[in-house]
């Protein structure tokens, strides 16, 4: 089912990239797969400026290390 929408001007194509880019991780998907979906030529492109996306399990792994170092009391 295709849901058609109007996004917001506010929300440019490049946050859209960054979304799909964070969605492509989420999923797990593989640099180099990423690097060819999102059609950078150069796979530092993918990696340096979409590279900034702080992913759920990214969230997950630093409260678990925050929670080693300063446990609950």
């Amino acid at each position: 089912m295709f849901l058609a929408f109007r996004v917001p001007s506010p929300l440019a194509t490049h946050t859209m990239r960054h979304t799909y880019r964070a969605w492509l991780d989420a999923a797990g998907t593989p640099i180099a797969v990423e690097q060819k979906l999102m059609r950078h030529a150069d796979i530092r492109t993918t990696m340096n400026i979409y590279g900034d996306v702080v992913t759920d399990e990214m969230s997950q792994a630093h409260a678990k290390v925050v929670q080693m170092v300063l446990p609950k009391r």
